[in-house]
């Protein structure tokens, strides 16, 4: 069987097919099909379940060229292939409206999956939005980046990031340090994300101005915050009593993102979850959404997703 994608220009082949033939080369492995361009058409040879689902893929990547997405990482073409070759497992998205954030080498932050999707369309319309589920399902990313995005259209004034600086088996007392350079590697990540969507001259004097701000979460504590874009990560390890605390600094005109992973909390035994508290208490209150994101969410490598589902088919609970 031969299926054929016609193709508008050389520019948009050699983006589509990547440096060497790279990308087709791993399309045709993963598929077991033949890929070749002859006259500004792509065809498509193979059996006729592999090449539906190639050319599936082909059409969204091609899709995705044409609206400027110019850069195809790796990472990103083996996870859409993995959705393409189960659809059943999550299925990627098949349009792209939802781009979030582009960045200089003119790749595109946006949904990958159907429950990311729903968790900026959530992001979007709610005050509250709590994101809950397994590491690489993109909560914290998809957030920051909604965040940047709305700082940039100055919906909101500044965007506060906070997280529990929990001591997960470690004493703060015996880091070398004052108290921000004790709690500096807590917060890592959150700025890893922002220097992944703004150029480091702009955070560097937005952090300065207090446009940024990045803080442990007892910092939060009396504030009223309004005008804020404020994304609480790790919310997995907060008290009950922190994230009351951190609920009630919502202040006017401000919108608040809880992210976490209950299966990841670094409490006390015995200590109440502030986040699986909020989920029984506030499930039902207009106005804040919860999503949950699984397995099939997970955008990094592709054994991450494995290692969750063992997880969870054996039922371990940290």
């Amino acid at each position: 069987m031969v299926k054929i994608i016609k193709i508008e220009s050389q520019k948009e082949a050699q983006a589509l097919f990547g440096l060497h033939d790279e990308n087709a080369k791993i399309i045709e492995k993963e598929f077991k099909v033949r890929i070749n361009l002859r006259d500004n058409h792509l065809k498509i040879n193979g059996p006729s379940l592999n090449i539906n689902k190639a050319s599936d893929l082909l059409a969204y990547l091609l899709e995705a060229i044409r609206r400027g997405q110019s850069e195809l990482g790796r990472a990103d073409l083996h996870y859409l292939i993995r959705n393409f070759r189960n659809p059943a497992q999550g299925g990627a998205l098949t349009d792209f409206d939802l781009s979030i954030e582009r960045l200089s080498s003119g790749k595109s932050i946006g949904p990958k999956t159907q429950g990311q999707r729903e968790y900026v369309e959530a992001i979007k319309k709610f005050d509250i939005v709590f994101g809950i589920g397994p590491a690489g399902t993109g909560k914290t990313y998809l957030a920051m980046a909604c965040a940047v995005e709305a700082l940039k259209k100055q919906e909101v004034r500044r965007l506060i990031l906070t997280r529990p600086a929990i001591e997960a088996g470690e004493s703060l007392g015996f880091l070398p340090g004052d108290m921000y350079e004790k709690i500096s590697p807590y917060l890592r990540p959150l700025y890893d994300a922002l220097y992944d969507m703004m150029e480091a001259e702009r955070i560097e004097k937005y952090l300065e101005t207090g446009i940024i701000e990045v803080a442990p979460l007892a910092f939060m504590r009396g504030r009223t915050l309004n005008e804020a874009f404020i994304i609480l990560d790790e919310a997995q390890n907060c008290t009950a009593e922190q994230m009351k605390m951190f609920l009630t600094r919502l202040g006017f005109d401000s919108k608040a993102v809880i992210t976490g992973d209950i299966t990841q909390s670094d409490l006390p035994q015995g200590k109440p979850i502030g986040l699986l508290q909020a989920q029984e208490l506030l499930k039902g209150i207009e106005g804040i959404k919860f999503n949950y994101f699984s397995g099939s969410d997970v955008v990094r490598h592709e054994l991450v997703q494995r290692i969750i589902e063992a997880y969870d088919k054996a039922q371990v609970v940290k």
